[in-house]
């Protein structure tokens, strides 16, 4: 194997901690040419899908059939949502932004700490997102996928693509990898100060769906503690809600193909809350860590007209953490907790302040 040698280090140069933020990735345009080579990267991937069928058999459907078919509509998706927070895919804009606000949170302790974003699938890709961090001479290096709760088909491909680039560079970092955060304290009191301050402006719902993206249940059953992970997430903000177990639902959204995935499905529910008498629902999506197609238009849009065509009144989807400067002070201190000991001055990061992010941007 030829290794990268591509190191900007000078000896006597300091030496400074990377840390790589990875959410899952978003076409370039939304068009169909752009899905199709997203769609086929991301459905590649052996961690996402794992048919029980021969592997070759998989890239039949996929090449012939899903990559002619998929695309089209998916583009018509991601343009109805496009430049809804004004820069192109709403995924892409908000991700830049926590990269830009973790970083300043960051460096106002310690400027050993550099960031950079990086996309599974997608630009910016993993590979550009390390090489932006080895130019910076980082010789220790925290991935952060930004997935709270532990799914092989998500946080464990993000492992995949990180340990298969290092494997083409001749000095290696020293590493180490947060593979979830679901029941984290800070977590949980962002994800509940969120859904206040919407019931500040929108009031409180007969019904609150706390809806993450689904998985087929074979996952869980293999061993894949996503599903627990993901109720636990949901007890606890409802403990911290003060909600009864009638008063909220984990579900499960954005299903694909034709075997069982975990259930209940987000869109049968909300199909079936009118009928059981809740008229004023709204939804939270606890798994996104940022507002991307699948909470702006699938949530947002198509499910909540599944809610109103079946008799609803009232719906709302309370919007993903983002930039909110409790997500960005936790994020924050979660990067600080894990390189404690890698830290000169072992101090965590100050708290960002909505006055320092609107100076930011």
């Amino acid at each position: 194997m030829k290794y990268i040698n591509t190191t900007a280090y000078q000896h006597g140069d300091e030496l400074k901690i990377g840390v790589l933020l990875v959410n899952l990735g978003t076409p370039d345009a939304p068009t169909k040419q752009a899905l199709r080579t997203y769609l086929k990267e991301f459905l590649s991937d052996p961690r996402v899908v794992e048919p029980t069928f021969p592997r070759w058999i998989w890239w039949l459907i996929l090449n012939g059939v899903i990559l002619n078919i998929r695309p089209k509509r998916s583009a018509a998706a991601y343009a109805s949502i496009w430049d809804e927070v004004g820069k192109g895919s709403p995924l892409m804009a908000i991700s830049q932004q926590q990269q830009q606000a973790v970083n300043a949170c960051l460096q106002r302790n310690n400027t050993q700490v550099v960031t950079e974003l990086a996309m599974r699938y997608g630009n910016p890709s993993i590979k550009s997102g390390l090489a932006k961090l080895k130019a910076q001479n980082v010789d220790r290096l925290l991935v952060l996928p930004l997935y709270p709760q532990y799914s092989a088909s998500t946080t464990a491909s993000i492992f995949d693509a990180v340990s298969a680039e290092l494997q083409t560079w001749r000095l290696i970092p020293e590493v180490r990898f947060i593979n979830h955060y679901h029941d984290h304290t800070g977590y949980i009191d962002a994800l509940a100060h969120s859904v206040k301050n919407h019931w500040q402006v929108h009031g409180q719902p007969d019904q609150l769906l706390m809806s993450f993206h689904g998985v087929p249940k074979r996952y869980l059953l293999n061993g894949d503690p996503y599903h627990c992970e993901c109720h636990k997430t949901g007890r606890l903000l409802a403990a911290k809600l003060g909600l009864n177990q009638g008063q909220y639902q984990v579900t499960f959204q954005s299903i694909f193909g034709r075997e069982e995935w975990l259930k209940p499905y987000t869109m049968d529910t909300l199909k079936a809350l009118p009928k059981q008498g809740h008229k004023h629902v709204q939804v939270i999506c606890p798994g996104f860590a940022a507002d991307c197609l699948e909470t702006l238009e699938e949530i947002a849009v198509e499910n909540k007209g599944y809610f109103v065509d079946a008799g609803g009144q009232t719906f709302s989807y309370i919007p993903a953490l983002n930039t909110e400067p409790d997500h960005i002070n936790f994020l924050s201190n979660l990067i600080t907790q894990h390189s404690q000991t890698w830290l000169q001055n072992n101090q965590t990061s100050g708290p960002l302040t909505k006055e320092l992010f609107n100076q930011m941007n």
